[in-house]
C-alpha cells in the first residue's frame, strides 16, 4: 500500500510541476514573443554561394541574339525547357505574335510560364521583345483535369512597331506540377 501511495505522489508532483511549467512558459513567451519573432527574423540563417550572384531581372535567352529569322517567319529560340514542350498555332499579324505551349513532359497544371518574343528587322537584327506571363492562382480548385496547354499573345513593342517582320519564340520559365 505505501508502494502506490509513494507512486501516486511522485506522479502528483510530476503533474504539478508539469503544470506550472507550462504556465510559466506560456507566460514568459506570450510577453516576449514580439521581440522573439524579430529576433528570430533578424538571426535566421542565410545560405550563400560563392561566386553566385543572384538574379535581377526577368529571366532571357541568350538564343534571342543568336537566330535571325527570315521575313514573314517565326522561329524557336532555344531554351532551358525546350524537352518539356511543344509551340502549337504560331501566327504573327505584324501587331502580334500568338500561340500556344503545351507541355510533354506530365500531366499537370502550368504552374508558372514565360513566353519570350523577339521580334526583328527585315535585315533579322532583333529590334525588340516582348513577354508573356502566366502564374497560376493560388486560390485554384482543381475540379477538372490539369491544363497542359497555355495560349500566348505578346504585342509588339510600340517602339518597333511596323519595322517588326519575324519573330522568334521561346520559353524561359516553365514550372508544372
Amino acid at each position: 500500500m505505501k508502494t502506490r501511495s509513494g507512486i501516486a505522489a511522485a506522479l502528483s508532483v510530476v503533474a504539478i510541476c508539469a503544470v506550472v511549467g507550462v504556465a510559466v512558459y506560456a507566460a514568459a513567451t506570450g510577453a516576449h514573443s514580439d521581440a522573439q519573432t524579430a529576433a528570430a527574423t533578424q538571426f535566421t540563417p542565410q545560405a550563400t554561394f560563392a561566386g553566385l550572384t543572384p538574379s535581377t531581372g526577368n529571366p532571357e535567352l541568350e538564343s534571342l541574339n543568336l537566330v535571325h529569322p527570315s521575313p514573314g517567319t517565326i522561329v524557336a529560340a532555344a531554351g532551358p525547357f525546350d524537352d518539356r514542350f511543344v509551340l502549337e498555332d504560331l501566327t504573327f499579324d505584324g501587331g502580334a505574335v500568338s500561340g500556344a505551349v503545351r507541355v510533354t513532359s506530365d500531366v499537370s497544371d502550368v504552374l508558372d510560364l514565360e513566353v519570350l518574343a523577339g521580334f526583328y528587322d527585315a535585315d533579322g537584327v532583333l529590334v525588340g521583345s516582348g513577354r508573356f506571363v502566366h502564374h497560376l492562382s493560388e486560390d485554384t480548385i482543381h475540379t477538372e483535369p490539369p491544363i497542359e496547354r497555355q495560349e500566348f499573345t505578346i504585342a509588339v513593342p510600340g517602339d518597333v512597331s511596323g519595322r517588326a517582320v519575324a519573330v522568334s519564340i521561346g520559353v524561359p520559365v516553365l514550372v508544372n506540377e
